[in-house]
């Protein structure tokens, strides 16, 4: 296998973190999903100020991600419509898909922050992460992995960062630890 179909096949397995609901499409409601997923794992109310957070960042989420993958414009993004939208439109810019992201990783960092404090643990980011779906060990690797300085806090430029690392990144073995 060639390194295209590597990144190709790497991209089209990030799929499945975004298909909330296993139908085959990433659609506005899966983004829904995830955000109430979030909410309802740290007791957040959707009309807080950190809940209102999350669920705009979820819709402008799927905004940039069916503006750069929607191709027939049917309001859902199929596998092949996002390996093709991320390999030839963020594989060059992968500070653009950071962009696109970064409103939710914002609102997910304020719905973690246990304290309030504007910052969260490692351990509230993994508790957010497996909220979303991802296993416990991968849920825990990559919430230390984000805490760069080792303070046990993650904040936004690293959490936004290492998103866009893992899902556009073009070295297969580069974020998957």
């Amino acid at each position: 296998m060639d390194a295209e179909q590597l990144y190709q096949r790497r991209i089209a397995s990030r799929f499945d973190a975004f298909d909330q609901d296993g139908n085959g499409y990433i659609s506005r409601e899966d983004f829904s999903t995830a955000a109430s997923r979030v909410l309802e794992e740290f007791g957040k109310r959707y009309r807080s100020d950190a809940g209102q957070s999350l669920a705009n960042g979820a819709e402008a989420f799927w905004q940039g991600v069916a503006g750069i993958a929607d191709v027939d414009g049917d309001q859902r993004v199929s596998r092949q419509e996002f390996v093709h939208g991320a390999v030839k439109r963020l594989r060059d810019n992968p500070e653009r898909f950071a962009e696109i992201a970064r409103p939710f990783v914002r609102g997910l960092l304020l719905v973690a922050d246990q304290d309030d404090d504007r910052r969260a643990t490692t351990g509230e980011v993994e508790r957010a992460l497996r909220a979303l779906g991802v296993d416990a060990h991968a849920a825990a690797l990559a919430a230390e992995s984000l805490d760069v300085d080792r303070s046990g806090l993650v904040d936004e430029e690293e959490a936004v960062a290492a998103f866009a690392r893992y899902f556009v990144t073009e070295d297969p073995g580069a974020a998957d630890h």
